[in-house]
C-alpha cells in the first residue's frame, strides 16, 4: 500500500476550518498520482507515451471530520487490474483513525483523443505487481 502525508491548510477548509468536502478528492488525487510517479510512471511521462488515466467513478465515504492543521495519511490500494482500468481503495487517516474510505475507478485513455485504450503491457505488469493480495 502507498501512502503520503498531507497537512491540512486554511485553504482546504470552510469557514469553520474543517476540511471542505471537495479537498477530499485532491488529496486522493495526489496519492494515486505518486503512487504512479514511485514506479516511475508519473502523469507527465505517461502522456509523452500517449496515455492517460482518468477518473471514471468514485464513491466516498466521509466518516469523520479532518481539521486546519492535522496531518492526514492517503493511501492508494489497487484492489483490481482489468485490461483498461484500474480500481483503487483509498483511505484517509489520522494517526489511527480512519476519516474517509474511498473506491476510485480509473480508466485508461490515448491521450491524444481521449478514447479508452487498454493499459501498456509494461506498465500494466507494474501495477499488477502493486495489487494488493487477498484478504487473510
Amino acid at each position: 500500500m502507498f501512502s503520503i502525508p498531507i497537512r491540512v491548510y486554511w485553504e482546504d477548509t470552510d469557514a469553520g476550518g474543517v476540511v471542505y468536502h471537495a479537498r477530499y478528492v485532491a488529496f486522493l488525487e495526489r496519492a494515486r498520482s505518486d503512487a504512479l510517479r514511485a514506479i516511475g510512471q508519473g502523469q507527465r511521462s505517461l502522456q509523452q507515451a500517449g496515455q492517460v488515466f482518468a477518473v471514471h467513478s468514485m464513491r466516498l465515504d466521509f466518516l469523520r471530520p479532518a481539521r486546519l492543521d492535522d496531518l492526514l495519511e492517503v493511501t492508494a490500494e489497487i484492489t483490481h487490474l482489468g485490461r483498461a482500468s484500474v480500481v483503487f481503495a483509498q483511505r484517509i487517516l489520522r494517526g489511527e483513525e480512519l476519516l474517509l474510505a474511498a473506491e476510485v475507478k480509473v480508466a485508461s485513455l490515448r491521450a491524444a483523443d481521449f478514447r479508452p485504450c487498454p493499459i501498456e503491457g509494461g506498465l500494466h505488469r507494474e501495477l499488477a505487481a502493486l495489487q494488493a493480495g487477498p484478504t487473510p
